[in-house]
């Protein structure tokens, strides 16, 4: 009974972030006819003002915003990119922030894209440790080689998680020390919009939290599996 309200509380921990950062962007993205522009056209507009006319708003698949500072391009979810709705113009100067970070050459920014990098080459040797793990053992017969590969792996896999968490401050920075003071001091939000589009800016940015709290799971079957090998 309890290591079953344990896996309840764990899952609640992992997936609830997720869940609501989801429920937040589709709560606020009804189209309002009183938002002049969709976030597209908003973030082209800010990018344009800010200058950094060299840097491209492109429409990608639903759910995937997100700024690449090595295309150096805003790449806006379907949703986002065509709608006049609160969620399209927070994410849409979310993103935009990110690019501001890229173009002030702000140290945290390039940290997080180094990050990026070294985690996914990591991950990538990681899954392979742990794949070779069994030949390893079969093959040298020697449990601590084993136990070697194994800690290498997990250690490698749970980068992500690392890389989620210390990198936290650009995505606050992002959404509270970029895109409010943007919207707020352009007007480009009317006042009573402006608690909703806290909350889609705070979902924004907790977006990363949710998504190192999700790799805990891919952790988690790993040790399942060593427990029993």
């Amino acid at each position: 009974m309890i290591i079953a309200i344990v896996l309840v509380l764990l899952l609640l921990l992992v997936l609830g972030p997720q869940w609501w950062a989801t429920h937040t962007f589709r709560r606020y993205g009804e189209v309002l006819p009183h938002i002049p522009g969709n976030g597209g056209e908003l973030a082209r507009h800010l990018l344009d003002k800010f200058g950094m006319q060299d840097i491209q708003v492109e429409e990608g698949n639903k759910g995937t915003d997100h700024y690449d500072p090595e295309r150096r391009v805003v790449s806006l979810g379907a949703d986002n990119y065509n709608n006049n709705s609160l969620t399209a113009i927070a994410v849409a100067a979310h993103e935009v922030g990110h690019a501001i970070q890229h173009h002030r050459n702000e140290k945290m920014l390039a940290l997080r894209t180094r990050l990026v990098k070294l985690a996914i080459t990591t991950q990538q040797l990681g899954a392979g440790a742990m794949f070779l793990l069994p030949v390893v053992v079969a093959i040298t017969r020697a449990p601590a080689a084993g136990l070697v590969m194994a800690v290498i792996g997990l250690a490698s896999m749970g980068s992500a998680t690392l890389v989620h968490l210390v990198t936290l401050p650009v995505e606050i920075d992002a959404s509270f020390g970029k895109a409010l003071p943007i919207l707020r001091q352009g007007g480009y939000v009317e006042a009573a919009d402006e608690k909703a589009v806290r909350r889609v800016l705070r979902a924004a940015a907790l977006t990363y939290v949710a998504g190192s709290l999700a790799s805990l799971l891919n952790l988690a079957r790993w040790f399942a599996f060593l427990r029993r090998a």
